[in-house]
């Protein structure tokens, strides 16, 4: 016989927040090693000094069994009581971009104490990734798995979103551990209800019986009497009625969305007849067709300008009786539980949908949300740069300084840090609460996320009026009366996308890994070429590694053109380019290879992080400028000499003259050039190709080969009038009290690093300009 389990029910006005949490796919993006993986979630609140987790999962679905051999999934799902987590089946990673359909929905119960304030609690969503070598089976798996996590990813459910909240939410955990859980967050406030945890109910459902004491049941009977109305209980029955707006417009946005009907017909009538809440309603001048913000958009008339809930005359609330209030409350509760449910149902039926547009709404969202951290600005581009320490009718080594043309004012890296660190003091001052899932990679401590300056350059025409083929086919394809116009498609053709990313000085071909990963995340369908034709050989001559990389890229898209048109109709192509350090030097001069010729059409997006673009000349970083003399005269590193225009007497004959004077930048849709105020390793100015003040007084024949050097960069960057083409500087200022004091950050070397080390700056910028990189 089994054995009665006596719940005692809970108090008459308290609430719960039900967090669902849908695990939709798991995509090995960058694991290290192959093995068992497993994830584990809890839920706690935030400002809690308990150690264990608040949430206890209440509900699971398994909407669909994993398609996975024996030999690739161990086990069952787990619920530990011990300290509330649910856990996943273990399953196998083998191979890179793999992936794992989980197809499982997870809700937790988070009980609200007195403690938990309505307009300031927060919740504290947790990810662990778990790992067991590939030899572990059976008990000693499932104990490995135990023993500590390798990854772990938390993120932030404010006050406002536990009022309400669908939200995709792509866990990522770290850089060692590069994956992408497609995860979903729904949040709703919920009456109480009298019923043990799901984890004993699943431990012992088998011969288990639950009785409610009915003597304690205030559920579905109010009080006898009048009390006293506490201010609490009226906070609670406003912040329902707020609930039950926000779970009635999503349902409306998220079945429109994924065009799929709800009935909720039999709601409504019901709804309508709850006299006591109509009346309540109505005198307020409520309707129940309530509009609610989704993410990121603007408040509603639903809050004030402090985000309080105000929808009901508090004087006619604080005159009902405790019986009045009760009713109030359980039949917003009723129907609340009522939606929740209709919801659950809808989102199993369309599962695969409602991810898809939940996760294109996210995408939206990004620059808006990200923007805190991002300052833009536009500039003019210069038709040409003079030097303003000599006579501008004057001839220097051969190059007239023509009046028409001025000096455009340069900005030194000491005026872009204080820029930069002016905007991080400002958002010390800032109160971030609104109603979006938070990563706490970010906002976790949020002065110490790099600070993004974006300067859109403007385009100016050209000084010569020669157009070659490619320039022509941009004029039509991507002039701006085309922008955003569609061509209707002749036939299904695959767009070949390929992207190549190129190292720096004795660097190594995974360096720009986190920057692959964040395109990866942009854009699945890429084919990534990380250059290996280098690795080693970065000491010698430009010419030779130019020509390497050039042999490495014509033959890696060939291959993949090969393949597209043997399996698909191959379409257009776009070849993009990363390139770091001294690896954009090494881009430039490859894209100068006659081999390369037949693809320059095809060229689509550059991304230039700490280039040396112009060389070392006016470097500022003295303790640097003695290791490149250490390079030259100790070892005689062929690429430093050209580096510094000593690999030549005649300086008009060295080769980042000669670079400079080759047409390879204009190939390009797209131009993003990154640099750092804090990079002692890169000039600031060669970085960004533009002037700096010490190149602008100097009259000798160096300052005029340099902004002639320039000025021939810049025009082949700018557009003609009818071409479309995106030129944006970027600066990232990286948090400097991270380094501390030790000797990179003294030689200028860490922020140099910390492009290779950190994704938030390209997550930043990829996903606040998305067309640059698809």
């Amino acid at each position: 016989m089994p054995h009665p389990v006596k719940v005692e029910p809970v108090a008459m006005f308290q609430t719960i927040q039900q967090i669902g949490i849908y695990l939709h796919r798991f995509h090995n993006l960058d694991l290290f090693r192959q093995g068992w993986y497993q994830i584990k979630i809890t839920i706690r609140w935030e400002d809690s000094e308990e150690d264990i987790p608040h949430g206890i999962p209440a509900r699971v679905v398994q909407y669909e069994a994993p398609d996975l051999g024996p030999s690739s999934i161990y086990g069952l799902w787990r619920i530990d009581d011990t300290d509330n987590s649910f856990s996943t089946q273990p399953f196998r990673i083998k191979y890179a971009r793999q992936d794992i359909h989980l197809c499982m929905m997870i809700t937790f119960n988070l009980a609200r104490s007195k403690f938990e304030d309505l307009p300031t609690a927060a919740a504290i969503l947790k990810f662990e990734l778990m790992y067991a070598p590939t030899f572990e089976n059976g008990a000693d798996l499932q104990t490995s798995l135990d023993d500590y996590p390798a990854a772990v990813h938390e993120f932030r459910i404010p006050p406002k979103a536990l009022l309400g909240l669908h939200s995709y939410c792509p866990v990522h955990f770290d850089a060692l551990h590069a994956v992408l859980v497609d995860a979903s967050v729904h949040v709703s406030l919920l009456k109480a209800a009298s019923y043990p945890s799901a984890s004993k109910m699943a431990r012992n459902s088998a011969n288990t019986e639950v009785i409610v004491d009915k003597s304690h049941d205030t559920l579905n009977h109010g009080l006898g009497g009048v009390a006293a109305v506490d201010v609490k209980n009226v906070i609670l029955v406003k912040a329902l009625l707020t609930a039950r707006g926000i779970l009635l417009d999503e349902l409306q946005r998220i079945s429109k969305a994924v065009d799929q009907a709800i009935d909720i017909s039999d709601f409504l009538l019901k709804m309508n007849s709850t006299s006591l809440l109509n009346s309540l309603l109505q005198a307020n001048q409520f309707a129940t067709d309530v509009e609610v913000s989704g993410q990121g958009q603007p408040q509603t008339s639903l809050e004030d300008e402090n985000g309080t809930l105000d929808f009901l005359n508090a004087e006619k609330l604080y005159s009902f009786s405790q019986n009045e209030l009760l009713d109030c409350f359980h039949s917003l509760g009723d129907q609340l539980f009522y939606l929740w449910n209709i919801f659950l149902k809808f989102h199993r039926d369309n599962k695969a949908k409602i991810v898809e547009f939940l996760h294109d709404a996210w995408a939206k969202d990004r620059k808006a949300e990200w923007s805190i951290w991002m300052v833009y600005s536009t500039v003019d581009m210069p038709h040409h740069y003079i030097n303003s320490g000599s006579d501008e009718s004057s001839n220097q080594g051969g190059h007239k300084r023509v009046p028409s043309l001025v000096k455009l004012p340069d900005e030194p890296p000491q005026s872009a840090a204080s820029r930069a660190e002016l905007h991080r003091r400002s958002i010390a001052q800032m109160q971030i609460n609104n109603r979006s899932i938070q990563d706490m990679y970010i906002f976790g401590d949020p002065l110490r996320v790099p600070i993004v300056i974006v300067e859109r350059v403007t385009n100016t025409p050209r000084r010569n009026s020669n157009q070659n083929s490619y320039l022509r086919h941009m004029q039509t394809e991507s002039s701006p009366d085309t922008i955003g116009k569609k061509s209707a498609p002749q036939s299904v053709a695959r767009l070949l996308k390929i992207v190549v990313f190129v190292h720096g000085f004795q660097g190594h071909h995974l360096d720009l890994r986190l920057v692959r990963n964040q395109w990866l995340l942009m854009d699945p369908k890429i084919e990534v070429l990380m250059s290996e034709a280098n690795e080693d050989k970065t000491s010698g001559d430009f010419r030779e590694m130019g020509q390497r990389l050039a042999q490495e890229v014509v033959s890696f898209v060939k291959n993949k053109m090969d393949k597209a048109s043997k399996y698909e109709n191959l379409g257009d192509i776009k070849i993009s380019f990363v390139g770091h350090s001294i690896g954009n030097l090494i881009i430039r001069t490859a894209i100068a290879d006659d081999i390369m010729e037949p693809f320059l059409r095809y060229l689509h997006t550059y991304v230039s992080v700490s280039g040396p673009h112009l060389g070392y000349l006016y470097s500022s970083n003295s303790l640097f400028n003695s290791g490149l003399w250490f390079f030259k005269k100790l070892k005689n590193t062929q690429c430093i000499h050209q580096l510094t225009f000593t690999d030549d007497p005649d300086f008009q004959k060295t080769f980042l003259y000669q670079l400079c004077k080759q047409k390879t930048l204009e190939h390009f849709r797209n131009i993003i050039l990154l640099s750092s105020p804090q990079d002692g390793y890169v000039p600031y100015h060669s970085a960004r190709i533009e002037s700096c003040p010490a190149a602008s007084h100097d009259s000798s024949k160096k300052g005029s080969c340099f902004l002639e050097m320039l000025n021939d960069c810049l025009d082949q960057i700018r557009a003609n009038p009818s071409e479309y083409r995106v030129f944006m500087r970027c600066d990232v200022n990286f948090d400097a009290t991270a380094y501390g004091k030790n000797l990179n950050s003294f030689i200028g070397r860490a922020a140099h690093i910390e492009f290779l080390e950190s994704d938030i700056f390209m997550k930043f910028i990829m996903w606040s300009f998305p067309e640059l990189f698809q």
